[in-house]
């Protein structure tokens, strides 16, 4: 009779164990999440103190650093702020532009964004995208091959300062991932990553679980987003009709983060927007345990 009751309660103790195990199971950890293009980004144009005193209010601990309007001399202070609110500043934002940046000789802005990272605790990994401007009028290999150059070239001071690089899929021929596929392939660097932003998936979303198995290797971040075919671009999380099984597909590759949330709206306070999409993450979540 002992035993027989010993057994049952084991059983029990068993399933109630494993219940609270599965409720705790989240397709996306939100307090590990990232806010990335708040920066020039938030109609109430936080000074650096406000902007990490809101990361904080949110329950978050990192965000990614885009520059925006920021001046050189406020990124310090930023940076500086960041690490005493023990706060991870996870990236910064490089932008290439034909017009004033080749290889070589990198605009004075890029330069001295260069030049500040020297100058920082923090080393956030440099997310470096290109304008399209670059590859007016060339064929697909010259793309890619110029890309390498510039990109290696980009790498060399990154390693100077001591930051990783990521290649950022924005728009045009550059923001296409396969090419982006072609270029790491051909720079076969193991240190060279991917981020890949859903705000910029619209075209591929209907291969888009083929394509993470191809992505999976080079893969460091991934921006979240509402994602709608034909919708608009920037849509908060749990809006679209996509976002819940490319996210599904990633985790299934096994691909479990690091996640990023977005801003990216100038003329709202950028802690609704924020707030907008971890409430998307929190339908996701509960969606995903119902599943």
């Amino acid at each position: 009779m002992v035993r027989s009751l010993i057994g049952i309660l084991s059983i029990f103790l068993f399933t109630l164990f494993s219940s609270c195990e599965q409720k705790k199971e989240q397709l996306i950890d939100i307090a590990e999440v990232s806010p990335w293009c708040i920066l020039g980004f938030d109609s109430l144009d936080r000074s650096p103190a406000e902007r990490i005193s809101m990361i904080k209010e949110l329950g978050l601990k990192k965000y990614g650093f885009n520059r925006g309007k920021a001046e050189f001399g406020a990124m310090k202070e930023e940076f500086k702020l960041a690490k005493e609110n023990d706060i991870e500043i996870t990236s910064v934002f490089l932008w290439l532009n034909a017009k004033r940046d080749s290889l070589g000789q990198l605009s004075e802005a890029n330069q001295l964004l260069l030049n500040t990272l020297k100058e920082v605790e923090q080393k956030p990994t440099i997310w470096v995208s290109f304008s399209d401007n670059y590859f007016k009028d060339l064929e697909d290999e010259a793309s890619i091959n110029l890309s390498v150059e510039m990109i290696s070239y980009v790498k060399t001071m990154a390693d100077d300062i001591g930051c990783k690089l990521a290649i950022y899929n924005h728009h045009g021929w550059f923001g296409n991932p396969y090419n982006q596929l072609k270029i790491l392939k051909t720079l076969n660097q193991k240190d060279i990553s991917m981020v890949y932003n859903f705000h910029h998936a619209h075209e591929h979303v209907d291969e888009f679980c083929d394509f993470v198995k191809e992505i999976k290797p080079y893969l460091s971040y991934v921006n979240l987003n509402g994602v709608e075919k034909d919708g608009e671009q920037i849509l908060p999380i749990g809006k679209g009709n996509h976002e819940f099984e490319m996210i599904k597909c990633l985790k299934a590759e096994g691909y479990e983060g690091p996640f990023g949330i977005l801003g990216h709206i100038k003329t709202e306070d950028v802690k609704v927007v924020l707030e907008r999409n971890i409430d998307g993450l929190k339908k996701l979540n509960a969606l995903h345990e119902a599943s």
